[in-house]
């Protein structure tokens, strides 16, 4: 997955403000107690993350 794709992804399914907060503020222990984008930023794939994001927030299998 692109980072482009993870960020269309994460804005139709939270919508674009939300969006923001999740991968910013929501930290997430199967990341390694980071929030999104740090664990983006130190090189977790972002397929990774975006599944993370997924199950904390019970996004339906369709939306994975």
């Amino acid at each position: 997955m692109r980072l482009q794709e993870f960020w269309s992804r994460l804005d139709e399914q939270f919508g674009s403000m939300r969006a923001q907060t999740v991968a910013r503020d929501h930290v997430f222990s199967v990341l390694g107690g980071r929030t999104a984008l740090d664990a983006i930023d130190k090189g977790v794939p972002v397929r990774k993350v975006w599944l993370a994001i997924c199950d904390a927030y019970d996004v339906p299998p369709k939306d994975r």
